[in-house]
């Protein structure tokens, strides 16, 4: 099992929580829908967001350091190599 951070935004309301699945699309799925069916996740009206959507990302606990570069004119964070000890 994995932890994801999920976001929905539907219609000016938006949601941020995390969740517990496989690393599967219908997994994911299956544990939002479990939270929604529990009344574990709670709405907030921000007014400003349009349309309706959801993402997530694997939320991983990395100690390597967090570096960054600019593409295209966006800053982007990346993690460090990771170091091979001989």
């Amino acid at each position: 099992m994995k932890q994801f951070r999920t976001q929905i935004n539907y219609e000016g309301y938006h949601a941020d929580f995390t969740v517990q699945a496989e690393d599967s699309v219908e997994s994911i799925e299956k544990s939002i829908l479990d939270k929604l069916g529990r009344n574990e996740i709670k709405f907030k009206n921000d007014g400003f967001t349009n349309g309706k959507w959801i993402t997530y990302e694997e939320v991983i606990d990395d100690g390597r350091p967090v570096h960054y570069k600019t593409v295209l004119g966006t800053r982007v964070a990346e993690r460090a190599a990771e170091v091979r000890k001989a």
